[in-house]
């Protein structure tokens, strides 16, 4: 499966498109998710941000809290306000982590593994035979080693060739 993968803000005044498949996929059940989208859990590719085309518009990033106490940037519509993808400080500018919602096709890439379940809401059914963890996890354990490879490819990069569509800004 290769890309690009468009994907779109609701009101359509940024578009963007993934060149290929993310990393690995989230579906994160923590407090803060809950939170920050009004939902039993929220589901984050992970993808290399140079592995993101900007097609239309320029989302705003915005500086918002998180647990850890350091924050989140958010990628948002100027216009409409639908959060697009965040950069996490551990993670760092280098990926970003897209919100498969607001792909075109969001059934195409269901998660890899369900996160930080020790919080998710009690109704929440998890499927069998994915990987689900009251935490986080270590990547070497569950990566596929193809994406544990452009990982390490990624992190390899120069700043300005591992540079995603748009700045690291505040």
């Amino acid at each position: 499966m290769t890309g690009p993968f468009p994907g779109r803000c609701t009101c359509g005044t940024v578009a963007y498109a993934l060149l290929d498949t993310p990393l690995f996929v989230h579906a994160c059940h923590c407090r803060w998710c809950q939170r920050e989208t009004g939902s039993a859990f929220v589901m984050n590719g992970l993808i290399e941000a140079h592995r993101v085309a900007l097609i239309r518009g320029r989302p705003a990033v915005i500086h918002t809290p998180s647990e850890s106490g350091i924050g989140q940037k958010i990628a948002r519509c100027p216009d409409c306000h639908v959060a697009l993808w965040s950069v996490y400080p551990g993670a760092g500018p280098r990926f970003f982590f897209v919100r498969m919602g607001t792909l075109e096709d969001p059934d195409r890439f269901p998660p890899d593994i369900h996160i930080f379940t020790e919080s998710k809401q009690p109704w929440v059914v998890l499927p069998e035979g994915i990987p689900a963890v009251p935490e986080y996890y270590a990547r070497s354990e569950l990566w596929p080693a193809e994406c544990l490879a452009r990982r390490d490819a990624t992190l390899a990069l120069t700043d300005a060739e591992a540079a995603g569509p748009v700045a690291h800004q505040s």
